[in-house]
């Protein structure tokens, strides 16, 4: 009897699904994305837009009121040949350096007195940062009285021991000295509570082995303290160059009453208008937004230069 063969099943042909892509970053931690988004808007529209449009507006002539008219770079060709604002910019300078180095000094020595401080710590650290938040207003109308020619507790203490008076807020160095004591005082407790935190992170370690290697309290602090403490010095030094380059609260409140001339303008001589003064002075007083705003950019340049420089410095000294 013949033998069917048997009929072989066809082969069934598995078709796989096409692998499903990854979803993008973006698509996926979208939720996370919108969480932060706040931040970023409001960046973009309080921080980048007006900066752009600062720029473009330095470009064009405008009060304000009227339409806009394009002036190019001549703004910026006028700044450079502005002798009042070079002279804003030399006051600037001069107050800042006589504030930030007495200021910085006097900071590392509360830090370092604070940080050995036993009793009322707590207390010496509330009271050296209360001026920091403190008015700026208040402390320049306690300070025009500090100041005063007639009245002045600074005179008072210089007729007490036999000299003449000062006319602190009437004379161009007298104006300077006013400007730059208040920034110190107010700033010192402020920087004093940085340097002392930084003081807290150095190792007792090294202390123990200056000690032992006969290291007095002097050389103990520069040997030790300050190379440790280069990373603190090189912030509060930017910082104070960038919140110095722009004092604009202090000499307009201080100011305001010993010239005839404008709000803005930095008292007899201009001897106290500093650089962001005169920019409100063009800017609000003269209503010539778009000069203004070149001003604006100005003073942008010379705060980033001037903290270049001290970078620069302080990494230089580490390096040596």
């Amino acid at each position: 009897m013949a033998t069917v063969p048997a009929l072989e099943k066809p082969a069934v042909t598995v078709v796989e699904a096409p692998a499903a892509r990854p979803r993008s970053g973006l698509r996926r931690h979208w939720h996370l994305y919108a969480a932060i988004s706040p931040f970023y808007l409001l960046f973009l529209a309080f921080g980048l837009v007006p900066v752009g449009f600062s720029f473009y507006l330095s470009l064009h002539r405008w009060d304000g009121l009227g339409s806009m008219e394009w002036a190019g770079l001549s703004q910026y060709r006028y700044l450079l040949s502005d002798s009042d604002f070079w002279q804003s910019i030399g006051n600037t300078i001069v107050i800042w350096a006589l504030a930030t180095f007495p200021m910085i000094f006097l900071a590392m020595v509360t830090a370092v007195m604070l940080n050995s401080a036993v009793r009322f710590r707590k207390f010496y650290r509330f009271a050296y940062f209360l001026p920091n938040v403190t008015s700026v207003v208040a402390i320049a109308i306690v300070f025009g009285s500090v100041f005063s020619t007639n009245f002045g507790l600074v005179n008072a203490l210089l007729q007490a021991v036999g000299l003449d008076q000062v006319a602190w807020l009437n004379t161009p160095w007298g104006i300077k000295v006013a400007i730059a004591t208040l920034m110190t005082w107010q700033w010192t407790g402020y920087n004093a509570i940085i340097f002392l935190a930084g003081l807290q992170t150095v190792p007792g370690e090294l202390y123990e082995a200056a000690r032992i290697d006969g290291a007095g309290p002097v050389q103990t602090f520069f040997r030790v303290t300050l190379p440790m403490m280069r990373p603190v010095l090189l912030f509060v030094l930017v910082v104070s160059t960038v919140t110095g380059l722009q004092s604009f609260s202090e000499p307009q409140v201080l100011l305001q009453n010993t010239a005839n001339e404008s709000t803005f303008s930095g008292g007899p001589d201009h001897a106290g208008r500093t650089m962001v003064l005169y920019f409100f002075q063009q800017t609000f007083d003269n209503n010539d937004f778009g000069y203004g705003a070149a001003v604006a950019w100005g003073i942008f340049l010379v705060v980033v230069l001037f903290s270049i420089i001290n970078w620069r410095l302080v990494q230089r000294r580490g390096e040596e």
